[in-house]
């Protein structure tokens, strides 16, 4: 009864954090009932998550802007001229498909530093800026365009960044009914992170007589998260035909790896933190403030380029439309996942699950046949109620 009553309590005053894990659950559920079980099979989980990919690595970087109170929307047509560029230095300058990611890379860092200094020393405010932006990179997309039209990349290296899986330890003759023992292992890996990290995580609080939760509700918050990965693990390393997991997740696991360590180990995770919650404040604390704006807007721009590299990858082109609405899956998958509308409040962990909520509402609909006219009805839709929920309970909470 004390247990239950506790449990009640505690989805009460944290559920902001739960309700995600919740919807995203309810949101799975529902697609593989309807799609009579089509949308939890390994080919689509695999699918869904090189499609998620580029969206996961623009919304980590546009969680640390919006962390600032700041926004960027350049980095959907940035990525989308990401993708031209680096199509073109290696289908018509011929340069390594890894000399042109660095190359592509690197032109995303100065555009970063371009804008960033617009927002930080002129005093542009962020919005006119990469508004400006999103015109500017939407023109260089078009012309760069202009006279080949779409380019297909024939480099297969290159588009198996988002179409390859990792190699197992022993090779398998195709659609036999196998395990994929390295999925197995990276799923029991990250399980046993995940794991550690609460634990850890727990033991500070404590240290610093913050509150906690009980050990029972503890751990049963421990085993739903840990269910939830490995359910998708045992889909990917289990199911017959199954090639185990993308080289997409691993990258994007890469990417989520830093950007958390950053965010909660290192002093710069702490000074964005103290800016989002007050600017004004943490000057006075002798935090620079503009620095680590710059830095904000640079690592977003180099997240653009990587975001716009996974996307190029995975289609094997490079087309005039691309980037167009990207922006918007990072900003919205990043309040879905708890970032606060106000700044100060957000984690890259939470908005690896707006990630989720947002393309699997894609990929569900899609399975089922859906208009794309409603698909953009339900996100929206989606989107308003997460960001109307988030502004009421931290009201409530206040």
């Amino acid at each position: 009864m004390k247990i239950g009553k506790e449990v009640a309590g505690l989805i009460k005053t944290n559920i902001r954090d739960y309700m995600m894990y919740i919807a995203l659950v309810i949101i799975m559920v529902f697609f593989s009932v309807k799609t009579g079980g089509n949308f939890v099979k390994a080919n689509n989980i695999a699918s869904l998550i090189n499609q998620a990919g580029y969206v996961a690595v623009l919304a980590i970087g546009m969680t640390l802007i919006l962390i600032l109170r700041h926004i960027d929307l350049s980095i959907g047509y940035l990525a989308g001229f990401s993708g031209a560029v680096a199509a073109i230095l290696m289908t018509q300058r011929h340069l390594n498909v890894w000399v042109a990611i660095i190359l592509v890379l690197i032109m995303g860092l100065l555009i970063g530093l371009y804008q960033g200094v617009l927002v930080t020393r002129l005093g542009v405010p962020a919005f006119v800026t990469t508004l400006a932006g999103m015109f500017i990179f939407r023109g260089l997309l078009s012309m760069s365009l202009q006279k080949t039209g779409a380019i297909i990349i024939p480099d297969e290296k290159f588009k198996a960044l988002s179409s390859s899986f990792i190699p197992d330890f022993v090779q398998h003759a195709a659609g036999t009914d196998t395990t994929h023992i390295l999925t197995l292992l990276l799923g029991v890996a990250a399980v046993a992170l995940l794991i550690w990290s609460k634990i850890r995580e727990r033991v500070n609080r404590l240290k610093y007589n913050f509150e906690v939760v009980s050990m029972p509700v503890f751990i049963f918050t421990l085993v739903f998260m840990s269910a939830i990965i490995m359910v998708i693990i045992r889909t990917l390393a289990f199911s017959k035909g199954s090639r185990g997991l993308p080289w997409t997740a691993v990258i994007v696991g890469v990417v989520l790896f830093a950007y958390n360590y950053m965010l909660n180990k290192t002093r710069l995770g702490r000074y964005i933190y103290g800016i989002g919650g007050n600017d004004q404040a943490a000057e006075l604390s002798g935090v620079d403030v503009k620095k680590v704006t710059l830095f904000a807007f640079c690592s977003m721009s180099v997240l653009a380029a990587l975001g716009g590299i996974l996307y190029t990858s995975r289609i094997g082109s490079a087309t005039p439309t691309a980037g167009l609405g990207f922006e918007m899956d990072a900003i919205a998958s990043a309040y879905i996942g708890g970032t606060a509308v106000s700044g100060g409040i957000g984690k890259v962990t939470n908005t690896i699950i707006g990630v989720l909520i947002i393309m699997s509402l894609t990929n569900g609909m899609g399975l089922m046949g859906v208009d794309i006219s409603v698909q953009y009805l339900v996100k929206g839709i989606i989107f308003i109620i997460a960001v109307a929920f988030d502004v009421r309970t931290r009201g409530k909470g206040r």
